[in-house]
């Protein structure tokens, strides 16, 4: 469903019935776009499996916003590269140098 395949920005809730964890993440996964994604459990430990494999860059279990300044924020895929905000937004900024020489 192009829906479930493009990022359509608004108050939109898709939902897709899937038999198991391993097909909700195959599910998840199969899109080109990888912003954000949402889930919902009873169990956080469980939650926390499934969101270890899920391929986004922000992912809200049980309506937790994963966004704040000290939180990296950013996509996956056509959904960008680069953070902005926490360290990792903060380290786009330097400019790193490797120094080597001979060994004595």
């Amino acid at each position: 469903m192009t829906i479930a395949q493009e990022e359509i920005f608004g108050p939109v809730l898709v939902v897709i019935p899937f038999d198991d964890d391993d097909d909700a993440v195959r599910i998840a996964n199969d899109s080109r776009y990888r912003l954000a994604g949402g889930m919902f459990s009873g169990s956080l430990e469980r939650s926390l499996a499934v969101a270890h494999r899920v391929r986004t860059g922000g992912l809200a279990i049980n309506s937790g916003t994963p966004y704040g300044a000290d939180l990296p924020f950013g996509g996956y895929k056509h959904s960008g590269i680069g953070r902005q905000n926490g360290l990792e937004g903060f380290e786009q900024y330097l400019e790193t140098k490797s120094v080597a020489w001979p060994k004595a």
